[in-house]
């Protein structure tokens, strides 16, 4: 695939910038935990004005916690999405507390549902689509419910290795998208290779799944820190690309960067424009301020600096 018509990057420094990359990362989103935003002073010295922002919620981290991020980060002008695990919700009244938590304090209007990775859930709840069913989302007026997707299956879901389950559960949650009023789009694991995630999401599309794809790509970071966070994500085939970097000793001790795999779908995105991925999301396992400046270096919108 050519990739002509090449720009200078103004951020002090000569540097070539994709057009098809930066057009593939125009309106990303990123996501943290209260522990990692706590590091930064301000967001808006990072990221451009508008990112959305996902704000994990791990099991153990009080609601207390999760809500005074929302509130901080909506104060610097970015709209907030936090994670709804479900197998971490006790019950249909708790599931309430927290969404008008979010709302009274944080003016949060949207949500990223997840079965959440504990093996035993905590109370009713087992999968996101109990979550939509309550219509407690609905009710409170939330303008954007994301799900779930995995390019590569997961074995949580489904043991033996297929995507029996996942494909169910997304062909169920296509149809409520259908039902309902509710702004959906798939935010998805993240994964090393392009080639296969073109090929699940096209594959998608072709069973009838046309929901938007925000498709997760694992921000720059040390190998040995990626590949762990990889393993304990249950990430699958693509993982090998990571383990064979990392037989190569003159790259062992070089940090990952995403350039490949992104630049790899902002081309076929280019060539194909109906592609249903429509976005890219990032996790910065490797630090929000290394992850933001990767983004700005390719293309992404520059953050307007507000300490300066």
């Amino acid at each position: 695939m050519a990739l002509l018509n090449f720009k200078k990057r103004d951020t002090g420094a000569a540097q070539t910038v994709n057009p098809q990359v930066e057009a593939f990362l125009q309106d990303y989103s990123i996501e943290v935990m209260p522990r990692t935003a706590e590091k930064v002073a301000d967001f808006r010295d990072l990221l451009p004005a508008g990112t959305r922002v996902y704000i994990a919620h791990i099991e153990g981290t009080p609601i207390e916690d999760m809500v005074a991020t929302a509130k901080r980060l909506n104060a610097e002008g970015f709209p907030v999405m936090p994670h709804f695990p479900a197998r971490i919700i006790k019950d249909e009244a708790t599931l309430a507390d927290w969404i008008a938590r979010y709302q009274g304090e944080a003016d949060v209007k949207q949500a990223l549902m997840l079965a959440g990775g504990v093996a035993k859930p905590h109370g009713d709840f087992h999968s996101s689509m109990q979550l939509l069913e309550t219509g407690l989302f609905d009710k409170a007026g939330f303008t954007s419910l994301h799900v779930a997707g995995h390019p590569e299956g997961n074995k949580d879901i489904d043991p033996d290795g297929s995507t029996k389950n996942v494909s169910e559960a997304l062909q169920w949650k296509q149809k409520f998208s259908e039902r309902t009023d509710a702004k959906m789009a798939l935010a998805t694991q993240f994964a090393f290779e392009a080639k296969p995630i073109i090929e699940w999401a096209n594959g998608l599309k072709a069973a009838g799944v046309d929901l938007p794809i925000h498709i997760g790509i694992a921000g720059p970071a040390k190998l040995q820190t990626l590949i762990k966070f990889a393993i304990a994500c249950g990430v699958g085939p693509s993982l090998k690309v990571l383990q064979k970097r990392a037989m190569d000793v003159s790259k062992l001790l070089l940090p990952y960067e995403p350039t490949d795999v992104v630049a790899e779908l902002a081309a076929y995105k280019a060539e194909n424009p109906d592609f249903n991925i429509t976005n890219v999301h990032f996790f910065p396992l490797g630090g929000i301020k290394t992850n933001a400046t990767w983004a700005i270096n390719n293309g992404g919108a520059s953050a307007k600096p507000v300490n300066s």
